[in-house]
């Protein structure tokens, strides 16, 4: 189902002429991977930026450091500045991307913040939209990750067609 999301997402985006960037911390890259899969992605997929590290949040996608101090990285509020920052991070011409997709959660085993495992947040950044969505996945570590991806494609098409 991701693959035919993934396609539907690129295929929204291509028609509305908007490019897209993915901003990813648990997911370590999946999403932009899921996405790369649809013929053509290239299209509308300029990039993205894995920013495991909770400074790279800051440094590279501008995430405020007063919100990271006060919350940690996962945090609804993280996870849209790490959408709209990787907009600007993959600026071409000065002209950021269109549409930034982001997520940031604990795939666990272990949590560090006393958040449950399997908390996870989804940004979504476009002209006129400014959002995050929450869940809380079960399983393990990979299936954590994977829900993850599932659920940035889905809910950014959801977002996106709203």
């Amino acid at each position: 189902m991701t693959t035919a999301d993934a396609a539907a997402l690129l295929d929204l985006l291509q028609s509305r002429g908007l490019s897209l960037g993915i901003a990813e911390s648990l997911t370590g890259g999946a999403i932009a991977a899921e996405i790369v899969t649809v013929p053509g992605a290239s299209d509308v997929f300029l990039g993205g930026v894995v920013a495991y590290a909770t400074t790279v949040k800051h440094t590279l996608l501008g995430v405020d450091a007063a919100l990271l101090e006060e919350y940690g990285p996962v945090h609804p509020e993280v996870a849209v500045q790490m959408a709209d920052g990787v907009r600007r991070a993959l600026s071409i011409d000065g002209a950021p991307a269109d549409v930034g997709i982001a997520s940031t959660g604990i795939a666990g085993p272990d949590s560090l913040d006393g958040q449950p495992v399997g908390t996870v947040h989804i940004g979504i950044v476009a002209p006129g939209l400014r959002t995050s969505r929450t869940f809380l996945f079960s399983g393990d570590r990979a299936g954590v990750r994977r829900q993850s991806v599932d659920a940035a494609i889905t809910e950014s098409l959801t977002a996106l067609r709203e």
